[in-house]
């Protein structure tokens, strides 16, 4: 897996500059530029951080299918808001969206 490709299609798919990534993951925009410029992996620490930034897990960031974590802002605000609601709403939300 070429994870700088991978970090750069989230981020275009998100609408994200690299500053805004930078920003949202807490991380300067040189760490990230060199990690670009270099195209290897960052350290795991930086992955985590890009990871929190975008609101998913580093397993899935690994996931093959794209379509599982290649939401938009709208979508994780959603998706934020459903993983809040008690067990009980859960399935009444998910009974009136059937």
């Amino acid at each position: 897996m070429d994870v700088p490709a991978k970090i750069d299609a989230l981020r275009k798919n998100r609408g994200w500059s690299v500053n805004r990534l930078a920003s949202e993951a807490m991380l300067t925009q040189s760490t990230l530029n060199s990690m670009y410029a270099r195209n290897s992996p960052p350290k795991i620490e930086v992955l985590e951080s890009i990871c929190a930034a975008f609101g998913i897990s580093l397993a899935q960031f690994f996931l093959e299918d794209e379509a599982l974590i290649a939401v938009n802002d709208s979508e994780r605000d959603l998706l934020l808001k459903f993983k809040a609601l008690s067990p009980e709403k859960k399935k009444a939300l998910i009974a009136l969206l059937r």
